[in-house]
């Protein structure tokens, strides 16, 4: 169980904001500063009798009972505690999901507006009319999964590669799955609706990846229920292409045993089997596939642990740039060893969230020639970074 925790943004109310980011629970608490340090005994090991000595601590106040009473049941229905009530939640919303007909909008609303007139809108005030690339031999392209009104730029960058010729491929999305497991490809038969109608999923392609690597994948993944990195880019496809577009959404756990253990992702025996079963059926649907790649890059500042705050283009930013750049350098060039060789440096000090999705990419459709249209950093709070980038990729010549 992994919840949100941050600086309470209420002024009025200061302390601990938690939330659940699986939206298993739909409520938000914020806990007082003086009883943050008490959730420490909510780690699985401390008793309640420890929890009492904390509230004790706490509040200089022996008589804690009906304290700690309302702490206990105030989180646990929340949703807050790995208990019962959590168990309830998790089993009703995936059972939900599972038997969903349709993947429903999960940001409408909020990162982009809900009704079809107010995106179409929106989206033509951000990509404009341009002046599109090229499109001989275009394969693929990334876009930022940041809001699109933070990286609306880099997403025109990106989809400026697109052109009317490319209506009828069915497009690969290969998004970051924030919450997915590790080393696993998150899958869906689900069509995806927006404001903008309803975007037909292959289910045949998704249904074959499913048969040949059926240890590799997690079907009906429910992260795909709230995750936003492929839901950004179908609101941009349907607009160029309308809103029946054919798409394959997976979702790409991170490779974090590659990174903090050494090796190369495809050691683990069940990537390594996604990337041939994918990389098969890129080289079969050549012609009918194109792919979008969903990713963010560096994630700098206070709210990603750093000990310094994070102005885009200044300061410790200027080195990140420069090592972003060299990442995307190694992309550009198709070299999936030495781009993965540079995000295990430190560790991924860069925090990367797209780099499991352009190593599948790299790995699975080789010899590509990529190109950096836009990069861009934006300063997500006062204190804290994303960079992204919008580039496309064509057959080498």
């Amino acid at each position: 169980m992994e919840l949100d925790f941050r600086p309470s943004p209420v002024p009025e109310r200061p302390g601990l904001l938690i939330r659940d980011p699986y939206q298993y629970s739909d409520s938000t608490l914020i806990v007082p500063p003086p009883l943050v340090a008490c959730l420490e005994c909510f780690d699985g090991e401390q008793t309640e009798l420890e929890l009492r000595k904390a509230l004790v601590d706490a509040t200089g106040d022996l008589d804690v009972g009906e304290l700690q009473e309302h702490l206990i049941s105030t989180l646990s229905a929340a949703g807050f505690l790995l208990d019962g009530t959590f168990e309830r939640m998790r089993e009703e919303c995936e059972r939900d999901f599972a038997l969903a007909p349709e993947r429903a909008a999960s940001h409408a609303g909020s990162a982009y507006p809900e009704s079809e007139d107010e995106l179409r809108g929106t989206l033509n005030n951000y990509l404009g009319r341009g002046t599109p690339h090229a499109p001989d031999g275009l394969v693929g392209i990334a876009a930022p999964h940041v809001s699109p009104f933070g990286g609306w730029e880099c997403y025109k960058a990106g989809y400026d590669a697109l052109s009317p010729e490319h209506a009828e491929r069915t497009f690969v999305i290969l998004g970051t799955s924030h919450y997915g497991e590790p080393d696993r490809f998150g899958l869906t038969r689900k069509p995806f609706v927006t404001p903008y109608g309803t975007a037909l999923t292959d289910v045949a392609l998704v249904d074959e990846l499913e048969r040949r690597a059926p240890k590799s994948v997690k079907m009906e993944d429910y992260c795909h229920s709230f995750e936003h990195s492929i839901e950004f880019q179908v609101i941009f496809l349907q607009h160029l292409f309308g809103a029946r577009v054919r798409i394959v959404p997976v979702l790409c756990g991170s490779f974090a045993r590659s990174i903090y253990r050494g090796g190369m992702p495809e050691d683990n025996v069940d990537v390594a089997a996604f990337f041939d079963v994918f990389g098969d059926i890129a080289a079969r649907e050549s012609g009918r596939l194109l792919y979008v790649l969903g990713i963010d890059m560096a994630h700098m500042g206070r709210r990603y642990g750093d000990r310094f705050a994070a102005l885009a283009d200044h300061g410790e930013m200027s080195e990140v740039a420069e090592r972003d750049h060299a990442r995307i350098d190694r992309v550009n060039a198709s070299d999936a060893g030495g781009f993965w060789s540079q995000v295990q440096q430190r560790q991924d000090d860069l925090k990367w969230c797209g780099s499991s999705p352009l190593y599948t990419f790299l790995k699975t459709v080789p010899g590509l020639r990529g190109q950096l249209h836009k990069y861009q950093q934006w300063n997500i709070d006062e204190q804290s970074v994303v960079s992204f980038a919008g580039m496309s990729f064509r057959i080498s010549e």
